[in-house]
């Protein structure tokens, strides 16, 4: 599998479904700024959200044009339909828990401090998907942020200084196990 990130503000995403699956979706469609079309006969109240459009009707074909990531949260052969049109439009379909019918699958996500990791078991075991996310951040630093920040100055320096790619990692390195330094004095003091 090729992990990817997408940037979906502003961009048609489809949800086909309307029960309690394609509702757990929504929430990180919504905070990513996904334009969200939920599709399905039947709508559960979960999906009635601010920024959902709701076609309370069966999935159609041309429901998947000018989308850009398809979500099928639907009983298998109504899945299969929706991989088939993505097909046909060079779309990903996420097919939740339902791998035959899907060409993307979403892992276990840590998002904290500007930090995403994603975890992917290629749709086959997302529950250890998830043991392993829990696992993940428990291990990372508390000062995350503070990371972050010096990450960032680090790098605008590089870039105006011209620090090669293959020395920016040691020099990071180098600038965070400064930050450990002087935090173990300070709390010495």
């Amino acid at each position: 599998m090729y992990p990817v990130f997408l940037n979906l503000t502003g961009r048609r995403v489809v949800v086909v479904g309307g029960g309690p699956v394609a509702a757990s979706k929504l929430a990180g469609l919504l905070a990513e700024g996904a334009r969200i079309t939920v599709v399905a006969p039947e709508i559960s109240r979960d999906c009635e959200r601010a920024g959902v459009t709701l076609l309370r009707r069966r999935f159609e074909d041309s429901d998947l044009d000018g989308a850009w990531w398809v979500v099928a949260a639907a009983p298998p052969p109504v899945n299969r339909q929706v991989c088939e049109a993505a097909e046909r439009r060079c779309l990903y379909v996420n097919a939740v828990d339902d791998p035959r019918h899907a060409t993307a699958y979403l892992g276990g996500v840590v998002r904290r401090d500007g930090v995403t990791i994603a975890i992917s078991t290629d749709g086959r075991a997302p529950a250890l998907a998830g043991l392993l996310r829990e696992a993940i951040d428990a291990s990372l630093p508390d000062d995350l942020a503070r990371w972050m920040a010096v990450a960032d100055e680090e790098r605008q320096r590089w870039k105006r200084d011209g620090v090669p790619m293959a020395h920016r990692r040691p020099q990071l390195l180098q600038t965070l196990n400064r930050l450990y330094e002087q935090s173990g004095r300070a709390e010495e003091e």
